[in-house]
């Protein structure tokens, strides 16, 4: 076993779930994995022993009118209560120019306004005449027979 695998099995070789002869000869022939499996041990043994403290009586009341106080100092600003309405009037402002400009981004451009040879004049041609282009595959796949009276 390579010590990266030993590592990720450190959890459970600290507890003892698992234990195998290829971690166990690991561990015997590694010092530092050895090292770190004893300290892992040490850690999970103190967290073990270890207990939360218990909050001191009325933590909840005091804090709460602590809270209370120190909101009563903050002096009321008055551009809180401009900028909230202003900045939902901006944002509903926007939200209605982009459902107008997407709806009349849908538009395209008349022909008599396209160009010969640009690209979009190329895909509206293309998409007018599909059924003839599609013909064009089949052309391709005819088989011609060579004229025999042809002079070389």
């Amino acid at each position: 076993m390579k010590c990266t695998e030993i590592q990720e099995m450190m959890p459970d070789l600290a507890t003892g779930v698992e234990t195998t002869a290829q971690a166990q000869q690991h561990l015997e022939s590694c010092a530092g994995c050895a090292a770190k499996l004893e300290e892992f041990r040490q850690t999970m043994a103190l967290l073990d022993e270890w207990q939360a403290p218990e909050p001191s009586p009325y933590f909840d009341t005091r804090l709460q009118a602590r809270l209370r106080e120190e909101a009563a100092k903050a002096p009321v600003r008055w551009w809180q209560w401009v900028t909230r309405p202003a900045f939902a009037g901006a944002l509903a402002l926007v939200l209605v120019v982009g459902v107008f400009v997407s709806q009349r981004g849908d538009k395209t451009i008349p022909p008599e306004s396209q160009t010969p040879g640009t690209a979009i004049s190329d895909l509206s041609a293309l998409d007018k005449n599909g059924d003839l282009y599609a013909n064009f595959d089949e052309l391709d796949d005819l088989q011609v027979q060579p004229d025999v009276n042809a002079t070389p």
